[in-house]
């Protein structure tokens, strides 16, 4: 990608094959408060892109951590909205300038379908853990729906700084929980909590390097490396240095090694320790993905038909958010490149409607901060501007048609009513009910018994309605009543099925914006009752049904 403001991406006019080659496009997944975020922060500390760090941790003086941009994000100290970065990045002893497309998740587990729709939208996914945490809920759905798209993962074990759990431990329940192999390509020196250097395994897990870490006042600033070789770093670390060369040999006997292959093929992990609030290990992450992370490949459209990276322009949207900018009340659509190039301007089709859409204004997006983009290649992420026909899930392209599979929505288990406090906001309120439908914020429900003024809200968790309330009252000055449903799962029906749903009690049948029928239930034995009862009910379950 080539962007107007200095200090994103520099132009490297090599072809497109070569501007493939070049590109890394991947996700962080985590349980919340693993340290997504300050990982974010720590891989553009690296790159350059911010000369300073700043994270949430309650701290006098410390800053609202740059990639969270919105209201409740600042003070809440979460992630609620996805953040797209795109930096140089160059290897030690590399004249080649990799490009690093990294789009920052939600962690809270609200907002798990917004994290979903991400990894639509990448090739590799970091997985983050917190050192005296292990597996925890999220990362576990969140690796699964890695699994079955087939999204490589490098594990990165965060927090390495505090007290935890032994290396070693974590690394076998890794293996037993989620049956993927972890392959260490560094492993700590010191334990949880006085976190020294990290020692770079070799072939058969011999010690090759010791590289020692600087402290640097609250992290706000690149930690220096000092490189050791393995003799001078057993004199200097003494038992730390021998029980970690010992643990390296033992993973070895394992066959706890990297095998590019197997980790291409969603059977291995390479794993780092790292401490993003330090900026402990980020670099030796960031050299793991230039070498080891897929480049941007071919993808299958609804046909199957796979669609090569130098194929006519064609992309993918799979986020669309209004109100990072409040000057402007602008609406983002954030596409993946899947093929061709892309250039500023160019009139492409929305495959959707058949209608033709300008890129007049296309941007890179970090938190609110944004550069113009003239040009970009496969695997980058381009924001575009005022983008209201665009939606989660719909193709541009030039050329001959092609159309890629939709985004399916998440299975809601939480659902509320919705209404204006003052009738004269009407007008507005059903223009921001459209608009945060659109964005995919939440699924907007109707039926007539319940009619306009008071549609029903869908949502994977119950943060997503906060989200709503306050878009709403911040973006239209729109106060609202929220009435929440005793309903905690839906399936999908047909409209032979309404009428006997409508008859039976705990069960309300509601439209989705995009046509599908929902009948929405008190309780899963309510389902299970009625299901028994009549089994020639059309009643599916969506994706992701917990239950």
């Amino acid at each position: 990608m080539t962007a107007s403001t200095e200090g994103v991406v520099t132009p490297a006019p090599r072809g497109l094959p070569a501007e493939v080659a070049r590109r890394r496009t991947f996700a962080v997944i985590s349980h919340p408060d693993a340290g997504k975020s300050t990982l974010t922060e720590a891989l553009a500390l690296h790159a350059r892109m911010i000369s300073e760090a700043g994270a949430i941790h309650g701290k006098a003086g410390r800053k609202s951590t740059v990639s969270d941009w919105m209201e409740m994000e600042k003070a809440r100290g979460i992630s609620v909205s996805s953040t797209a970065l795109q930096f140089n990045y160059r290897t030690a002893g590399s004249d080649i300038d990799n490009v690093i497309n990294l789009v920052d998740t939600p962690g809270h587990s609200d907002f798990s379908e917004d994290t979903y729709r991400v990894l639509t939208a990448v090739d590799a996914a970091v997985m983050l853990i917190d050192a005296a945490k292990g597996l925890e809920p999220q990362t576990l759905k969140l690796f699964q729906v890695c699994r079955h798209r087939g999204i490589p993962v490098i594990t990165v074990i965060n927090k390495w700084d505090r007290p935890g759990r032994a290396p070693l431990e974590l690394l076998d329940e890794i293996s037993e929980r989620i049956g993927l192999t972890p392959t260490p390509l560094f492993l700590p020196v010191g334990i949880a909590g006085d976190f020294r250097g990290l020692l770079r395994r070799g072939p058969e897990g011999a010690a090759v390097e010791y590289i020692h870490f600087t402290r640097t006042a609250g992290g706000a600033t690149i930690a220096p490396e000092e490189s050791i070789d393995p003799e001078s770093a057993e004199a200097r670390e003494g038992e730390a240095w021998t029980t970690a060369a010992e643990e390296s040999e033992l993973l070895s006997a394992t066959g706890q090694d990297h095998d590019q292959e197997m980790f291409l093929a969603g059977q291995t992990s390479p794993v780092i320790y790292a401490s993003a609030m330090l900026n402990f290990g980020v670099r030796q992450l960031l050299e793991t993905l230039v070498a080891l992370a897929p480049a941007p490949g071919s993808r299958a459209d609804i046909g199957g038909t796979p669609r090569d990276t130098t194929d006519p322009f064609s992309a993918v949207v799979f986020k669309v958010q209004a109100g990072m900018d409040a000057a402007h009340r602008d609406r983002l659509a954030f596409m993946r490149i899947v093929s061709g190039e892309f250039e500023r301007g160019m009139v492409v089709t929305h495959a959707q409607t058949g209608r033709p859409f300008a890129t007049k204004y296309a941007l890179t997006v970090f938190g609110r901060e944004r550069s113009t983009v003239d040009t970009a290649y496969p695997g980058d992420v381009v924001g575009l501007v005022n983008a209201t026909a665009l939606a989660p899930g719909h193709t541009l392209f030039v050329d001959k048609k092609v159309e890629f599979p939709p985004i399916p929505s998440f299975a809601p288990e939480h659902f509320a009513a919705l209404r204006a406090q003052s009738a004269g906001k009407y007008k507005q309120f059903r223009k921001a009910i459209d608009q945060l439908d659109s964005e995919g914020v939440v699924q907007v429900l109707r039926n007539d018994a319940r009619g306009d003024a008071s549609p029903v809200l869908a949502a994977v968790g119950p943060m997503q309605f906060e989200v709503v309330t306050a878009r709403m009252l911040a973006e239209f000055n729109v106060e609202t009543h929220m009435e929440h449903l005793p309903y905690t799962l839906a399936r999908r029906t047909d409209a032979e099925s309404m009428a006997e749903l409508d008859r039976q009690r705990g069960v309300e049948v509601f439209t989705r914006s995009d046509g599908v029928l929902l009948a929405l239930f008190s309780d899963k034995w309510r389902l299970q009752y009625i299901e028994k009862e009549h089994p020639e009910l059309t009643l599916q379950p969506l994706v992701a049904t917990a239950d």
